[in-house]
């Protein structure tokens, strides 16, 4: 057999450049599914076959990136839009594009890895190493990415290879080699660039955030990279830290961590002055200025809220929680989305979970503010930030209204969830609406006070309107509300802020 660095030939389709250039054409132009897909394939094939020489490996491994970045793109416009694709469209764009970067990724650093084994290889091969070293940073960046996009879990193999591929950047002193990302791409990256960009968007607890949020956030985090910090000391400003020689996302520094070569500490730098400063600007000219490179479907509100969370997640000091947490172990009975929580209040005492696809969670701990629960058996994939709750207590017959802050799933099977509790007395409610003759919609009053004279109604999607009074009758007597604004909003919910009258009959 022909050595991984002999002189002839590999018996591989992809080894005659022009075969290698006629299957990139052929590949099909309307269906970008099955042109990823195929892509994938070709990038693991590339990647384990034996007999291509160091430059020939690393030039078809990019020419096969090269050739699907415009189809990860358009899948991933169509998962990120502004309406939700169908569940099952869901499942298809993300599983398209995750495979991608994890052959991407894994394909890449494995090239990588020939160099780290000492393979010589020719100058021009030697030459490509800055390009090679910056896609696989960035693709393995990009496959923990859509990992987070589903809250996880996410393979700590992949943090040991984006960490191993960098350190070898480093120890080449390859780490701030400039390279073009992609023909025809404005500007240049480096590995140190991907690797900031990878590490302080772990870092900005994407955990929390909806997956069209996650992308604003990485778009502010690419737009801020250049001033982001990495260094081999702990100092102020860096309020984290990474081993390179261990397979691990960064880390908040509590404790001085064990000193290593491979320790890094990293942080915002100067860049949460330019965050206040943008966000100043955003406020006073209600635009979301377009050097950030934003995808158009992001208003100035989505942009000023993160923000406003990468404030607070790259603070030195960690964010203080406004209520102590208390242990505990119980049970809770669950059911989400607004039918979910009109059948639950609409049944009265506990709800039969036969048909109604209720689950029950165990609560690990709670505050005055809400509670965080594990979810042993994940049912579906609606589970999301975001998500409208009705939760009863295990043996108790009241009903509390909450809304999922915070997703971690520890397994593909098992979560772990932060609650954050919006009424503990939720009252089901028909409401007339002014001016609309007999119309009449139903929701749920949230009676716990969100601010003095304020009440809180939680409808369908549309039927908040800012000069339409709700008029409601409870314990014999009028109450009107009249609007103040939407608190939140969510898939198939409205939560708006009302100011109570009450009018005797």
């Amino acid at each position: 057999m022909i050595g991984l660095f002999g002189g002839a030939k590999p018996d591989h389709p992809m080894a005659d450049p022009a075969e290698a250039r006629r299957i990139l054409e052929a590949l099909p132009a309307r269906d970008p599914f099955k042109a990823l897909e195929e892509l994938s394939h070709w990038m693991e094939s590339v990647a384990a076959a034996e007999g291509f020489r160091p430059l020939e490996r690393v030039q078809r491994l990019l020419l096969v990136d090269e050739a699907a970045q415009p189809r990860v793109r358009r899948l991933a416009r169509d998962y990120l839009a502004a309406t939700r694709p169908s569940r099952y469209m869901e499942n298809r764009l993300w599983s398209a594009i995750h495979e991608y970067h994890r052959q991407a990724g894994w394909g890449l650093a494995r090239a990588v890895d020939l160099f780290a084994q000492g393979a010589r290889g020719t100058d021009a091969a030697r030459a490509m190493l800055p390009v090679l070293l910056v896609r696989a940073v960035r693709n393995l960046a990009q496959l923990i990415k859509w990992m987070h996009l589903r809250y996880g879990p996410i393979d700590p193999a992949a943090w040991g290879t984006l960490n191993g591929v960098y350190g070898f950047a480093e120890a080449r002193q390859l780490a701030q080699a400039p390279a073009a990302i992609y023909p025809g791409a404005a500007g240049q990256s480096s590995p140190r660039l991907e690797f900031l960009k990878a590490a302080m968007f772990s870092a900005a607890s994407p955990d929390g955030l909806l997956p069209a949020e996650a992308e604003v956030v990485e778009r502010l985090i690419g737009e801020l990279a250049p001033r982001l910090a990495l260094e081999r000391a702990a100092a102020p400003g860096l309020p984290y830290w990474v081993d390179l020689a261990r397979p691990m996302a960064p880390q908040r520094v509590q404790t001085a961590p064990a000193p290593g070569p491979g320790l890094r500490f990293l942080g915002p730098g100067a860049t949460l002055g330019e965050l206040e400063a943008l966000a100043d600007r955003i406020r006073g000219t209600g635009q979301v200025p377009a050097s950030l490179g934003m995808t158009g479907n992001e208003s100035a509100e989505t942009v000023l809220q993160a923000i406003a969370h990468l404030g607070t997640c790259w603070s030195s000091q960690p964010p203080e929680r406004k209520a102590k947490r208390h242990a505990v172990k119980s049970r809770i009975s669950v059911v989400h989305g607004y039918d979910g929580l009109i059948g639950a209040l609409g049944a009265g005492g506990t709800l039969d979970f036969g048909g109604s696809g209720g689950e029950s969670w165990i609560v690990e701990n709670v505050s005055a503010g809400g509670f965080g629960a594990v979810v042993p058996q994940l049912k579906g994939d609606w589970l999301r930030v975001g998500v409208l709750l009705a939760l009863q207590p295990e043996g108790g017959s009241n009903w509390v209204v909450g809304l999922v802050r915070r997703v971690h799933k520890t397994s593909a099977r098992e979560a772990q969830v932060g609650i954050q509790s919006l009424s503990k007395a939720p009252l089901l409610a028909q409401f007339s609406v002014s001016g609309a003759g007999a119309a009449s919609e139903q929701g749920v009053l949230l009676r716990d006070a969100a601010a003095p004279g304020e009440t809180r109604i939680v409808m369908r999607p549309g039927v908040y309107a800012p000069v339409q009074n709700l008029e409601a009758d409870h314990a014999g007597r009028r109450h009107i509300y009249m609007p103040q604004g939407v608190a939140e909003r969510g898939e198939d919910y409205e939560i708006a802020r009302y100011r109570e009258m009450i009018r005797e009959s």
